[in-house]
C-alpha cells in the first residue's frame, strides 16, 4: 500500500509518465533498427542494456523510494530487464546479418505488452492513493476509513494484533481561522498532517475525519504503546511553528487526544465513539494532553482515574522579537 502524501504521488505519477513516453519512443526506434535497418545502438545490445535507457535511468536512479516497495514496481524492473535482453539479442542478429528468429521477435513483443501491463498496474495504484486522499491535507478521506478499520478489527478478532486508534482535535484552531483568515487556517491543518507523518510509524495512517478532527489507526498497539506514540506526536506539533503566518508571525499549535482500542467484541463505530469521548475529555481537562478511554469514561465523572498526558498552552502565535507566546482565543 501506498503511503506518501498527495505531493509527492503526484510527483511520482508525473516521473512514471514521462519515464512510460521516454520508453516508447526508444521502443518503436527498436523496431526501426530492427526492420528499417537504421544504424544500431551499441548501448542496446549490452548485457546491462536495462540500466542504461532513460527508463532504466529513471528506475534505478531517481524514482520515489516509497515506490520501490510496491510489487508492480519490482514486476516492472524485471519485465524492463527481460525485453532488454529480448532486444539485445535481435539487434545482435542484426548487426551480424543473422536471419531473425521468429520467437525472439515474438518474446520482444510479449515483454513489451507485460511491461506497459506492469507500468498500468502501478500508474492505477498511485491513482487509487490519490482518489481516496483528501485534498487540503494528504490524510486519507473519511470514506477510505471504515474499510480500513475493519481490515485492522478482523486481525484483532484473530488475535493476530491489537489495534489503536486515536481521536485528534487542534486545540482553538477557529482563533486561527479567526485570526489569520481560513488560507492560514487550511495552511496549518495541511502542516499538521505532514508533521504526523514524521512522527508516525511508516505503518500508521491518518484519516481526515471533518474539519480539523483527524483519527489516528495505530496498528500493532495497545493503549499502552499508543499513548508512547501519541505523546511523541503531541511532542512534534507542539515543539516548532507549523507555519508562517503573515507580518512575520509564526503561527503554533497544540492537539488534544483520545485513544481507544479497537475493540474487536464491539462494532468500528462504537470504537470511534470512545475515542470521540477520551478526545472531550482532554479538552474538558485542559486541552494538549492525551487520553486513554476506559469503562469510567464520561464526560462528567471520575476524571482522575483517566490516565492523562499534558499541561502546555494551545494555540499561540509569536514573531520573531519574542520569546513567549500569547494564547488566541477560546473554543
Amino acid at each position: 500500500m501506498l503511503n506518501m502524501d498527495p505531493v509527492t504521488l503526484r510527483t511520482a505519477r508525473a516521473q512514471l509518465e514521462q519515464a512510460a513516453c521516454d520508453h516508447a519512443a526508444w521502443y518503436e526506434n527498436l523496431l526501426r533498427e530492427i526492420v528499417c535497418g537504421l544504424p544500431l545502438s551499441l548501448n542496446d545490445q549490452a548485457e546491462d542494456a536495462h540500466l542504461k535507457c532513460r527508463f532504466g535511468r529513471w528506475y534505478y536512479e531517481r524514482a520515489p523510494a516509497e515506490l520501490r516497495g510496491q510489487p508492480a514496481f519490482a514486476a516492472i524492473g524485471s519485465e524492463h530487464e527481460r525485453f532488454h535482453r529480448a532486444a539485445a539479442r535481435l539487434l545482435r542478429a542484426v548487426a551480424a546479418h543473422t536471419p531473425i528468429v521468429r520467437e525472439d521477435f515474438e518474446e520482444l513483443l510479449a515483454g513489451y505488452r507485460e511491461l506497459r501491463l506492469e507500468l498500468d498496474r502501478l500508474r492505477h495504484e498511485i491513482e487509487s492513493r490519490l482518489r481516496n486522499r483528501d485534498a487540503l491535507t494528504g490524510a486519507y478521506d473519511r470514506a477510505e476509513m471504515l474499510p480500513r478499520l475493519r481490515e485492522w478489527q478482523e486481525l484483532a478478532k484473530r488475535h493476530v494484533q491489537p489495534c489503536c486508534i486515536a481521536f485528534m482535535d487542534l486545540d482553538h484552531f477557529k482563533a486561527v481561522n479567526d485570526r489569520y483568515g481560513h488560507h492560514v487556517g487550511d495552511e496549518v491543518l495541511a502542516a499538521a498532517v505532514r508533521r504526523l507523518g514524521r512522527a508516525l510509524r511508516p505503518y500508521d495512517q491518518v484519516f481526515r475525519y471533518g474539519g480539523d478532527e483527524f483519527l489516528i489507526c495505530l496498528p500493532g498497539t495497545d493503549l499502552a504503546i499508543g499513548q508512547t506514540v501519541i505523546k511523541r506526536v503531541r511532542a512534534s506539533l507542539a515543539g516548532q511553528p507549523l507555519v508562517g503566518g503573515p507580518d512575520g508571525l509564526a503561527v503554533h499549535a497544540t492537539a488534544s487526544f483520545g485513544l481507544a482500542l479497537l475493540d474487536p467484541e464491539l462494532g468500528v463505530e462504537d470504537s470511534i465513539e470512545r475515542a470521540d469521548q477520551a478526545l472531550l475529555l482532554a479538552k474538558t481537562a485542559g486541552r494538549n494532553r492525551a487520553i486513554s478511554w476506559d469503562e469510567s469514561v464520561t464526560t462528567s465523572t471520575r476524571l482522575p482515574r483517566l490516565r492523562m498526558e499534558g499541561d502546555e498552552p494551545s494555540f499561540s502565535s509569536t514573531d520573531d522579537s519574542h520569546s513567549s507566546g500569547t494564547t488566541c482565543g477560546t473554543g
